[in-house]
Order: structure tokens, then C-alpha cells, then sequence
């Protein structure tokens, strides 16, 4: 009868053990592209930043720019995670509300103002981009 006792306990710390290993593991994260129009850049020039959000797992842009109608519409840009986009000289900085830039994207399929975000060009002429080429899709977070 001690065997069963011990044998049970010694059964439990294993999947316990194996249970904490699973959970331990980082799984990456699955972020699609497809609800953009991947490849197919647009450019948008005269936007004005509202919003730079330096933010995990993505970066977002949110700027004004004045519509056909005269009218100013506001659009929103997703970009790559803070962490990729500091390995390739951008910082919270780099961005400020009031800024005049022109921009690239990939426009969002459904047609609202909105898209992943490729190219920045700065009111110095200073290009930032999201990508090393346009053919890169973004990767788990990093």
C-alpha cells in the first residue's frame, strides 16, 4: 500500500512539472496581413500626426490629412512592434503630434481609412521605413 501512495505522488509532480514546462514556452504570435492590400503601396502626402502610439506589439500612427471634399479626415496606421522599429533608428520620438509628413501604406481591403504603414518622410526629407523590403510580412511580435 506506501508503493500507491508514492507512485501517485510521483505521478502528480510529473504532470505538474510537464504542465508548468507547456505553459513556460512562448508561443509566437500569429499577426495575419491579410486584411491589407499587402504590396500595394499608396502614398498620401500633407498628413498632419495627431497620435504616435509606441506601443506593444504594434505601433500605430494616427494622422489628419484634407479630403477631396475639402472636409479633413482621419486615418489610422498600424506599424511594426516598438522593439523591430528601435533596431532600425525610430524611437517614441520620432513622431510628433503637429508633424507634416507624407506617408506610405497598404491600404485596409475594406475600404476604411486605415492600412499598415510602410514609409514615413519627414518634414527634413528623412525616409523611415517599417520594412526592410516590401516583400517582408511582419513576424511574430518581436
Amino acid at each position: 500500500m506506501p508503493n500507491i501512495g508514492r507512485n501517485r505522488r510521483k505521478t502528480l509532480a510529473a504532470l505538474a512539472v510537464t504542465g508548468l514546462a507547456l505553459v513556460a514556452i512562448p508561443a509566437p504570435a500569429h499577426h495575419s496581413t491579410a486584411m491589407f492590400n499587402w504590396g500595394k503601396e499608396v502614398p498620401m502626402k500633407g498628413a498632419t500626426v495627431e497620435r504616435w502610439d509606441w506601443t506593444n506589439p504594434h505601433t500605430f500612427l494616427y494622422v489628419a490629412v484634407p479630403g477631396a471634399n475639402g472636409q479633413v479626415e482621419h486615418w489610422a496606421f498600424e506599424g511594426m512592434s516598438p522593439n523591430h522599429l528601435g533596431r532600425t533608428g525610430w524611437s517614441k520620438r520620432t513622431l510628433k503630434p503637429g508633424d507634416k509628413i507624407d506617408l506610405t501604406y497598404y491600404a485596409l481591403k475594406d475600404g476604411r481609412k486605415g492600412g499598415f504603414n510602410v514609409t514615413v518622410k519627414l518634414a527634413d526629407g528623412t525616409v523611415k521605413k517599417q520594412l526592410e523590403s516590401p516583400s517582408t510580412r511582419p513576424g511574430p511580435a518581436t
